[in-house]
């Protein structure tokens, strides 16, 4: 029994010095494996291409040229000339016209052109319309009195109405009469004359001032 107890003991001592052993040679293997220097076989680049074009791409700031010079002002050189330098030629001035002493002269005098005077205006519709003296049934009351019924047109039994045309003035007299649509046979120019004979109106007024004013009334020809 003690024989075999020192066997497995010897056994175990062994496995200890193997392991130590093996431990060494590790170490050295890992030592050698980092001090070695490998190099990769490769075939050699040509790098002369690559660098034309890193040359080409290579962004070229501008060049900032400074602006050009001014020019030169020439400052203007003043000449003297001497007073008592005499001028010799002479400067001859033709007149086409010969003037003599006896001659009188026209004088020419500039008239102002008169003015053209502006027409007043005449309106139709009124502030302040004219008006007759006791109203419009006053005019066709005075109309009626006055109006003579034409001959002729009574024997040719016509009859209608007839629109005369006239302006109160500024004063209220009736001027510028005329008929603008009649009848014929002697109604219109009787109409004319029948209003032309009508006392003065009140006169028409815009803003307060006397103006003039155009009228258009009818003369109603009736017979019994």
């Amino acid at each position: 029994m003690e024989a075999k107890k020192t066997e497995k003991a010897d056994l175990m001592n062994k496995t200890g010095l193997f392991f130590s052993i093996g431990m060494v040679v590790s170490l050295s293997v890992i030592l050698f494996a980092f001090e070695k220097r490998s190099y990769d076989d490769g075939a050699i680049v040509d790098q002369s291409g690559i660098t034309e074009d890193f040359e080409e791409l290579m962004e070229i700031p501008p060049t900032e040229q400074p602006p050009p010079p001014p020019p030169k002002i020439q400052q203007p050189q003043v000449i003297e000339v001497p007073d008592e330098e005499e001028i010799e030629e002479e400067i001859e001035i033709e007149f086409d016209t010969e003037i003599e002493e006896d001659e009188v002269i026209e004088v020419i005098e500039m008239v102002e052109e008169p003015e053209e005077e502006v027409a007043e205006e005449i309106f139709t519709i009124v502030e302040d319309p004219a008006q007759p003296i006791g109203g419009y049934p006053a005019f066709y009351e005075y109309i009626g009195k006055n109006m003579k019924y034409p001959t002729q047109a009574r024997r040719m039994g016509i009859e209608g109405r007839v629109y005369v045309q006239f302006v109160i003035d500024k004063d209220g007299s009736i001027i510028d009469v005329q008929a603008v649509k009649g009848i014929g046979a002697g109604c219109d120019e009787e109409a004319v004359r029948v209003v032309k004979g009508h006392p003065a109106w009140n006169p028409p007024k815009q803003r307060g001032q006397p103006v003039k004013q155009r009228i258009v009334l009818p003369i109603t020809f009736k017979l019994n």
